[in-house]
């Protein structure tokens, strides 16, 4: 995704946690994305309001590095499985 984009989870995803694994997970009606932290932190962030540049600007904060390319690959990763779209 470009870093001018505005992503929004698509409208039957939804963040949850799997009590069973442990873990985050981004669930849809037809299966499950098992989440990292990192992909977990991200997706808490994608609101619809929010750019992914100022996304990778928070996180790059919070975690003292340059992550402009891995959250834009990673909302292009969910983009391309139609799990969120450029709002």
């Amino acid at each position: 995704m470009r870093p001018e984009s505005v992503p929004a989870l698509w409208k039957f995803a939804r963040l949850d946690f799997d009590s069973v694994r442990n873990r985050p997970v981004l669930l849809y009606p037809e299966g499950a994305v098992l989440l990292n932290e990192t992909g977990k932190s991200i997706l808490e962030l994608v609101d619809g309001r929010r750019t992914v540049s100022e996304i990778a600007g928070i996180l790059g904060e919070r975690y003292q590095a340059d992550v402009a390319a891995d959250v834009s690959e990673y909302l292009s990763y969910l983009a391309e499985r139609e799990l969120i779209h450029d709002g």
